[in-house]
């Protein structure tokens, strides 16, 4: 066969060259992307499931950080032995200092009423009681507020009804309106609808096992008569002494009444204006543990018998904020008001 029949053969080479938009770069950036969304999203999920106790739990976890102040500096030492020991004071180094001082920090916390020492499971089993207590009283004030917006009748005296925890526990705070008092004018003498809501809030605070404190306060509005023995004390112990009477009435257990007072104008809930009528108020307190232990604690220091109503006594030890004749029952409810005061003059 001739050569001049063989057709020639062509290669075509073809040089590829990357384009920006179509490389794989951009997918590890997307990728980062969706999973930091997705990170985002998980934890807006949990915080919307976790109970709001729980969240407060989680929040005075991190605000005591008990391990970190205590704790000194576990295993960042220089020392070999495995059993705090006395003997010479060490050079101090970063996270040691001498020799058992990490276990004596955790172990010498000094109780401020009784002096007692504390161990880190103590510390630790006080602090799991105190965020149960507390998920308790906040449980506490979500059933009153259901329980007002369920009752018709007490849902119109809503804005009346202030709650907030405190130091102290759950506080419950039945304020006046301009024209709606909680009690007569000048007396002692409930509302109906003041019956009716210290009544429903008794059945309520039956199912905590917490004491109640009670206390009366008034506006800074004074008595024309004032000389003849009546004031705003009198009047604020009256009035308290009466929503005692009342939430026993609607079912309160009687031992649950640790103190009943009469505070007159001391504690304005308006600072700005003492003659506002938010200022005229009955205060309801369910004590946590730590607070109703420390009013045994000073009853006791002070030698009261809290069985007898000893009122001129517990007059004495509360701060001589007012006379005997302002305290009524402190304890068990089962004292009461100096009688034969003169009635207050019509104001």
């Amino acid at each position: 066969m001739s050569d001049d029949t063989q057709q020639p053969i062509v290669v075509k080479r073809i040089k590829k060259g990357g384009g920006g938009a179509h490389g794989g770069a951009w997918k590890i950036a997307y990728a980062d992307f969706v999973t930091a969304m997705m990170a985002f999203f998980l934890l807006m999920w949990l915080l919307g499931s976790t109970a709001q106790g729980d969240l407060e739990g989680i929040a005075d976890y991190f605000q005591n950080p008990i391990k970190m102040s205590m704790a000194g500096g576990d295993g960042t030492g220089d020392s070999s032995s495995v059993i705090p020991g006395g003997g010479e004071d060490l050079t101090r180094s970063v996270g040691q200092v001498r020799r058992g001082d990490v276990e004596n920090t955790r172990s010498i916390n000094m109780d401020a009423a009784g002096g007692k020492r504390k161990s880190d499971a103590e510390i630790s089993a006080q602090q799991l009681a105190e965020r149960k207590e507390r998920a308790r009283l906040i449980d506490l004030k979500g059933r009153l507020d259901a329980m007002i917006e369920a009752n018709a009748s007490l849902r119109q005296f809503k804005n009346q009804i202030l709650m907030d925890i405190t130091t102290e526990g759950l506080r419950i705070q039945l304020v006046d309106e301009q024209n709606r008092p909680m009690f007569m004018s000048s007396s002692a003498e409930l509302r109906p609808y003041t019956r009716d809501l210290l009544r429903e809030i008794a059945r309520a605070l039956n199912d905590v096992d917490h004491r109640i404190s009670l206390s009366g306060h008034t506006d800074s509005s004074q008595y024309a008569g004032g000389e003849r023995g009546f004031s705003n004390w009198e009047l604020s112990s009256n009035r308290a002494n009466a929503s005692r009477r009342e939430l026993v009435a609607g079912g309160l257990e009687a031992g649950k009444m640790v103190r009943v007072v009469g505070l007159a104008d001391t504690i304005p809930l308006n600072r700005d204006d003492p003659y506002d009528p938010v200022n005229r108020r009955i205060s309801i307190i369910v004590l946590n543990k730590s607070t109703e232990e420390a009013i045994r604690s000073q009853t006791s220091t002070a030698g009261i018998d809290v069985k007898s109503g000893d009122g001129e006594a517990i007059g004495e030890q509360i701060g001589n904020a007012a006379p005997a004749e302002q305290v009524a029952a402190p304890f068990g409810g089962v004292g009461g008001l100096i009688q034969g005061l003169p009635p207050p003059p019509p104001r």
